[in-house]
């Protein structure tokens, strides 16, 4: 999908209006954290990290090799050790792996630290948008597709507990941003952030 102009997010809006803290977006694999949360840093005048790159950069390997090499236990320490870092700067927007959110530890940091943001999408709109690619370590299996779903339907209770629910829809990125925007300022006003 094209980048839309920034002008197409809403311009009215202001720094006061979202949370001084980091804004970090979770969810599944193919929910667009990563896409939407670029979009959402330039329209909050925010940096905008993805965890996942953030790893590999530290272990100088791509996530696929860390998975192979060390299994995913060992990527889940690493990954907890790069948000705390990258939590401990100034406010910015944080896209997370899909599996970051299930750690207590980890979701607890986030919850102390940032204002969590569920990226949420149906099934068949994240098999549509993790199919097309072949980076995915949990999805190098004999069927793809049943292990997005069984992952789907044993997350979305631990994604639920995110402090913000939006739904990743089909389309122009600037409306699921001007979307995360408007329940940003609504958090922010009753948590008086």
């Amino acid at each position: 999908m094209a980048y839309e102009e920034s002008s197409t997010l809403k311009p009215d809006r202001n720094e006061a209006d979202w949370p001084d803290r980091t804004v970090t977006l979770v969810g599944l694999m193919g929910a667009g954290k990563s896409t939407v949360g670029r979009r959402l840093a330039q329209a909050m005048g925010r940096d905008f990290y993805d965890s996942d790159d953030e790893i590999e950069k530290a272990a100088g390997l791509p996530i696929s090799e860390i998975f192979a090499l060390h299994g995913e236990a060992e990527f889940r320490r690493g990954e907890q050790k790069v948000l705390a870092r990258l939590l401990s700067g100034p406010p910015h927007v944080l896209a997370t792996g899909g599996g970051a959110y299930l750690n207590p530890e980890t979701r607890a940091l986030l919850r102390q630290q940032a204002v969590t943001v569920w990226l949420a999408a149906d099934l068949d709109t994240l098999w549509k948008r993790v199919s097309k690619r072949s980076h995915r370590p949990l999805l190098r299996t004999d069927n793809p597709r049943q292990v997005l779903s069984d992952l789907f339907e044993s997350r979305k209770p631990i994604y639920d507990l995110a402090d913000i629910k939006v739904n990743s829809i089909e389309g122009p990125h600037g409306k699921t941003v001007s979307a995360i925007l408007d329940a940003l300022k609504q958090w922010r006003d009753e948590h008086h952030d």
